[in-house]
């Protein structure tokens, strides 16, 4: 099969944040099949050019994994109006780029950004092929919660989008169990929804690792080490955690390491200095590759988004990767992956927004070390067992060889 896959925030090994559709690439490579991607040209993370193009497209090659990068406008961290002008454009130059393929067996669109899954759709449209739909988040579902989107024309467009792609898909592909609850609700036939949960690679992450660079270049040897790996960005509830920063600021055995970017970093840092907290490490922004040893380097780690609904149905790629390394998670999130936490027994939970609470729970595991350890044990355990991501990928490619013969 030659599968195409039309993503805007497609991540290489090489950039910071989540690299699943590259390890799917490797995989359907090792079965004989291609999976060809139509990625924008900047990485969403940090907002920096990864290539340069000289024409429609620049062409890439990650072990196999062949990659187009098109055209986006560079204003993804300016405000909410420019990063929707930044998705159209990438939207209309996809649709060239992908127009350019010969003999794609399947067009798979992928959510959020939503307006990718239409050049997904369009595509395949044009193609005459199959189009499976991947949901990774709710949209416009989250950006009405968190109150990005306001206007009520704005809104019932969105809503009308998205029910829209629903019903044009052949088939819907989501990462969390809650999410197919939400499109049945819609009124979604049951059989056109499957959910794969993303889980881990648990040979790239393991407890094995020895994360002792990490901690010498960050001079924090000696330290108990809280650390966040991910977007710094509105969801992520990181005012919560330098609140917590604050409490703790005698403890001075803790540090509260963060690693990633986004369009509120540059505010936390200023938040960071203003009140003092040499406790908090702004670390910048690592490869994946990078992300093991990063991970290995930490006593526990974070996972915190804001106090909405729509983030209880989520689960934070972040915390399969915590899981794998063998750490335990301090879950700063209601839903699905407070469920998970305790199904797990692999760390503890936080009430969202609850900065004297997280503080607490913190001092508590940093004189602990051995139920840090056994929380630890405990969730590689359980990743291994339910989440690993082998297992889903067979899962997903059993769905991709149905859609492609039916």
């Amino acid at each position: 099969m030659k599968i195409l896959l039309i993503n805007q925030v497609f991540v290489s090994p090489d950039e910071p944040g989540h690299t699943r559709h590259f390890e799917m690439g490797q995989y359907l490579k090792k079965r004989r099949h291609e999976l060809v991607i139509v990625a924008s040209d900047l990485n969403y993370q940090t907002g920096q050019r990864t290539v340069e193009r000289r024409g429609l497209y620049a062409e890439q090659n990650f072990s196999g994994v062949r990659v187009l990068r098109s055209y986006i406008y560079p204003a993804i961290h300016r405000s909410y109006f420019w990063r929707i002008i930044a998705f159209f454009s990438f939207m209309f130059s996809s649709i060239l780029t992908a127009l350019c393929l010969e003999d794609v067996d399947l067009v798979l669109g992928t959510t959020p950004p939503i307006f990718q899954a239409v050049s997904a759709w369009v595509v395949a449209l044009l193609r005459g092929k199959p189009f499976l739909l991947e949901v990774r988040d709710l949209w416009p579902e989250f950006g009405i919660s968190m109150g990005v989107l306001k206007n009520p024309v704005i809104i019932a467009l969105s809503r009308w989008l998205e029910n829209f792609l629903y019903k044009r898909a052949d088939h819907i592909l989501v990462n969390s169990p809650a999410y197919r609850e939400y499109m049945l609700a819609k009124g979604v036939p049951a059989d056109k929804v499957t959910y794969i949960p993303y889980g881990a690679d648990v040979d790239m992450f393991n407890p094995s690792i020895d994360g002792s660079s990490i901690r010498k270049e960050l001079k924090v040897e000696d330290k108990f080490v809280v650390l966040y790996a991910g977007a710094l960005g509105q969801a992520n509830d990181i005012d919560t955690l330098l609140r917590a920063a604050e409490r703790l600021k005698k403890e001075e055995r803790i540090m509260f390491v963060l690693f990633g970017d986004g369009k509120e970093k540059k505010r936390l840092e200023t938040e960071a200095q203003n009140k003092n907290l040499t406790n908090v490490i702004f670390a910048g922004t690592r490869p994946k590759k990078d992300m093991p040893l990063i991970v290995a380097s930490a006593d526990v780690c974070l996972a915190i988004l804001q106090d909405i609904p729509a983030f209880r149905t989520t689960y934070p790629n972040k915390v399969f990767d915590y899981m794998a390394a063998g750490r335990a998670s301090i879950i700063v999130i209601e839903g699905i992956t407070h469920e998970l936490i305790e199904s797990s027994r692999g760390g503890v939970y936080v009430h969202p927004a609850d900065d004297a609470m997280l503080a607490q729970k913190i001092l508590e595991l940093s004189q602990n070390p051995a139920q840090v350890k056994t929380m630890g044990v405990n969730a590689r355990e359980y990743l291994v067992k339910n989440l690993n991501r082998r297992g889903t990928l067979d899962e997903t490619l059993d769905l991709l060889e149905k859609l492609v013969k039916a």
